[in-house]
């Protein structure tokens, strides 16, 4: 029997997707051993969208976060999922390098890394760069549908990956569009191109497909599957490392995962999803229309916000309509992040104005100058481009100049001479008036969960609506609860 390898995303992609990124580092701290231990090929704990998360919201820091974890997870290898720092702007290269060696003196030792438009050149960057930092490279290959992405279009970008010799690639499948025929026929095309470079699987949930697709994959195969732990797969997660490890064991592999030590994790995070009121994964149903607008479902709730801001939230159905004619207009870009943006908010645009491209947004713009990647002269409808370009405020944009600086010029700018990098970091990402609440806000406290026997006595005892105090002492222990008169 050939046994299958599995990396977890619950601490990063789980929380992702589901309790939009609300997960605390206090919150996976008491479960790291168990994780360490359940037999896992890594554990993905980390993408840059956590640190202004961390910061703003939660008040915490992004780098202990890493620290704390590979404190008490000593034998499994630490993830991130870094594709660009600035996603929506531009990277300068010197804050990208300094991100990397941060990265990895925290405790990370590998990253996938991304562009949205699978562009080799990008890819070697960010390889290059998180090699240097002494960080291991994973190429994610993202999958998309349209016409320009054919079985020739992966067959090369496979090929173009697999000549940067990176430690694996991956086949990234985020708005969860795969499909078992798709993987069928996907899967055995690209190991006959990878050069003998291993190939990992991550795919959604989001139209139901996600566990079909990984047990296809596996039939073809792959050996690498990526999961999440309930409550934090299904939905739009990753398949359950549950359901999918049974599965796989009744067609005669091996998994190699200690899935009794992974029920308590489980347990710890549904506690946490009912005290905290946080979503539960549950499987999703299969949704045919996902096929066509590929607009990921985060998208959508924007498009909502965006016409209910004009009173036109009935229109929605338009404007997915209207997003598959702004992607073709495009050029089919890949609808991952910022890229999906893009096209959704100025479908959105067109429905409201009534006209399409009267109005542009300045995303649109760079996006039709080149500025965020991809040969846009070639593949943009040429009607489509002139006329996003035919205005002043494109004119404008086209002028600007983008200078890389180096780290003293940017410290300087800052006003930030006497910080540490980590503060620099944070410092040109964010205000430094959060910087410095996220400081203030004192150390990480990890959270108890029902788990423990006197969080369960005090929440059994609470259910007494009648009872005004609740009084629990023991030699050494005197603890009084009492309801707000």
């Amino acid at each position: 029997m050939e046994e299958i390898a599995f990396v977890d995303v619950t601490l990063r992609d789980g929380q992702q997707s589901l309790w939009a990124e609300r997960m605390r580092t206090g919150m996976m701290l008491p479960i790291a051993g168990a994780l360490d231990d359940a037999g896992f090929d890594s554990l993905e704990i980390f993408a840059p969208s956590h640190v202004g998360k961390c910061v703003r919201e939660l008040r915490e820091d992004p780098f202990e976060r890493i620290r704390l974890l590979a404190r008490r997870i000593r034998k499994t290898p630490l993830r991130g999922n870094v594709a660009g720092l600035n996603l929506f702007g531009h990277d300068q290269p010197a804050v990208y390098e300094l991100f990397l060696r941060l990265l990895a003196a925290a405790g990370i030792t590998q990253t996938r890394i991304s562009d949205p438009w699978n562009n080799p050149s990008s890819w070697k960057l960010r390889a290059d760069v998180a090699r240097k930092a002494g960080i291991a490279p994973i190429i994610n290959i993202t999958y998309s549908i349209s016409p320009r992405h054919s079985d020739d279009y992966y067959a090369e970008r496979t090929r173009q990956a697999a000549l940067l010799k990176p430690y694996r690639l991956c086949l990234k499948d985020p708005g969860g569009l795969l499909t078992p025929e798709r993987t069928r026929t996907l899967i055995p095309l690209m190991l006959r191109n990878c050069a003998g470079v291993p190939i990992e699987l991550h795919t959604h949930c989001s139209t139901g497909l996600g566990p079909l697709c990984c047990l296809e994959a596996v039939q073809q195969g792959l050996r690498i599957i990526n999961t999440a732990i309930p409550p934090l797969a299904e939905g739009a997660s990753l398949p359950s490392i549950f359901d999918l490890a049974a599965n796989l064991r009744t067609l005669g592999y091996r998994t190699g995962i200690d899935e009794q030590s992974l029920r308590p994790v489980s347990k710890h995070f549904t506690a946490i999803a009912r005290r905290e009121n946080f979503p539960i994964g549950v499987p999703a149903a299969y949704d045919c229309a996902q096929y066509v607008h590929q607009v990921p479902g985060g998208m959508i709730s924007n498009l909502q916000h965006q016409l209910r801001e004009v009173g036109a939230e009935h229109r929605l159905g338009e404007a997915l309509e209207e997003a598959v004619r702004v992607r073709a207009d495009f050029g089919y870009p890949i609808m991952v992040t910022p890229l999906s943006q893009f096209v959704g908010s100025q479908a959105a645009i067109n429905v409201i104005v009534g006209k399409r491209y009267q109005e542009v947004t300045d995303q649109t713009i760079h996006y039709a100058l080149g500025n965020f990647g991809g040969d846009v002269a070639a593949l943009m409808d040429p009607e489509t481009r002139a006329k996003i370009l035919d205005r002043p405020r494109a004119r404008a944009l086209a002028a600007l100049e983008r200078p890389n600086r180096s780290l003293e010029e940017i410290r300087r700018d800052l006003g930030a001479e006497g910080a540490s990098d980590e503060d620099l970091l944070l410092r040109y990402l964010m205000r430094k008036e959060d910087v410095e609440a996220m400081r203030s806000a004192g150390p990480v406290k990890e959270y108890i969960t029902g788990a423990d026997p006197l969080v369960t006595l005090v929440a059994d005892l609470s259910r007494f609506s009648a009872a005004r105090a609740i009084r629990i002492s023991k030699p050494g222990f005197d603890l009084t609860l009492a309801k707000n008169a």
